[in-house]
């Protein structure tokens, strides 16, 4: 495709003044919202709304605030409930990623007989790993011999069957990220948590990856729980406040982490010794809430409400093909296209793999061009539906011609800086 094709595309963007809503720097091609998304102006307000309530209301801010503390996580729950296919008591947003897992495994983990293993991937994030292994260690066992991690054939794809042959009545419990986090694959969430209950298996699924870049129905596919970040595609901001879903089927039991905001919120000022944990999702909170770190996600939030997961993972689709399509067109043979070709096995991310990704990364940034590198020679290229227009895409593929072409990136060290 030309550039005045490419132009008629942004014409047609039913989303495209959304882009106007985000802080975006001149001249740059913003590619690793999978990463850390963009500060959009609704969340700053929300944010700036939040520090005006604590000056002026002090203590008050929790009840009198214009947006209350006190009941800020659960209506943020409440808002991110329908991009999760949740009803809106099985979302509450606390804690971290991984906090959370801990949470609902020391909760949903309860080995017993021979029902003691956790199956797992071999393509994981380290620290969904991590957690596992702690897990498992705490309740004595071996994660060498209790860890069960399906491995790939290409070390970037996963084979759903391979997993599935995996399953058996020794699991206890299996935990699946939704997107590959290193390639993009989608897997098949319903697929795979259908397969598992036929083993009594408990489900649990890493959302970090596809939480805002496209629709889920976890309730209807029964998935038990799930976790994911806020700080990729809902644009919470660094270190922002994550969430969890826990299907209503096992709402009412006690959290296997208590602590006093797991209570029922008109019981927890009783400063009882003995908990009554909330009916909701609420329970799987623990200490009190981030308020400063939550509250970008009620301007964030707006956004999805009026855009729609619908017409943004139709529009993340159509970017994602439109730059594989011109990097197979301007780029042939350069580089290998890591995720998968079809829209249902796709995230929100195109995963480019060359032996000097590195430096390659490292030369796109000179250029304007904001990339994400994973070690050791993936190339992470984000074109998020919200703020990133056809014409970005086009030119941000023209700008990789040119460095290949010219070799720009031979000047850079085909090493990873601190962060990558």
């Amino acid at each position: 495709m030309n550039r005045s094709e490419i132009k008629k595309l942004d014409e047609q963007d039913k989303l495209r003044t959304y882009k106007d809503e985000f802080y975006i720097k001149e001249g740059s091609y913003y590619m690793d919202g999978n990463s850390l998304g963009l500060l959009s102006k609704r969340a700053e307000k929300t944010v700036l709304t939040s520090l005006e309530d604590w000056k002026n209301h002090g203590i008050e801010g929790w009840m009198s605030g214009e947006q209350p503390w006190y009941y800020m996580s659960e209506k943020i729950g409440e808002m991110t409930a329908p991009l999760a296919g949740a009803l809106s008591h099985e979302v509450i947003n606390t804690g971290s990623i991984t906090t959370n897992l801990h949470q609902l495994l020391a909760t949903f983990y309860k080995p017993k007989g021979k029902r003691t293993k956790i199956l797992a991937d071999a393509l994981n994030f380290p620290s969904d790993i991590y957690a596992l292994q702690s897990q498992l260690s705490l309740h004595g066992y071996s994660p060498d011999e209790h860890l069960i991690q399906v491995g790939s054939s290409d070390g970037y794809t996963l084979n759903e069957g391979d997993i599935i042959e995996q399953m058996s009545e020794e699991v206890a419990v299996m935990l699946l990220p939704s997107v590959l986090y290193r390639s993009g694959q989608l897997l098949n969430i319903r697929k795979l948590t259908e397969a598992a209950h036929d083993y009594g298996i408990i489900v649990g699924f890493d959302l970090a990856h596809s939480i805002g870049a496209l629709p889920h129905k976890l309730h209807d596919w029964n998935v038990d729980f799930a976790v994911w970040c806020t700080y990729k595609y809902l644009n919470s901001g660094p270190g922002g406040v994550g969430g969890l879903y826990v299907h209503e089927k096992h709402l009412g039991q006690k959290p296997g982490l208590a602590g006093w905001f797991s209570s029922r919120k008109d019981k927890q000022f009783d400063m009882d010794h003995h908990l009554t944990p909330a009916e909701t999702a609420g329970a799987y909170q623990i200490g009190t809430p981030h308020i400063l770190s939550s509250a970008p996600l009620l301007g964030s939030l707006e956004i999805f409400q009026e855009a729609g997961i619908d017409a943004i993972r139709e529009k993340s689709l159509k970017l994602t093909k439109l730059m594989m399509n011109l990097i197979e067109e301007h780029l042939q043979g350069t580089f290998t296209i890591a995720n998968p070709r079809k829209d249902e096995s796709r995230g929100g991310h195109v995963s480019l793999i060359h032996p000097e990704a590195a430096s390659i990364c490292k030369a796109l940034k000179s250029e304007g061009v904001i990339p994400d590198f994973r070690s050791p020679n993936v190339i992470r290229l984000a074109p998020v539906a919200l703020y990133v227009s056809y014409e970005d895409t086009y030119e941000m593929v023209m700008i990789l011609k040119e460095i290949m072409e010219q070799k720009k990136y031979k000047q850079f060290k085909n090493e990873r800086d601190v962060i990558a």
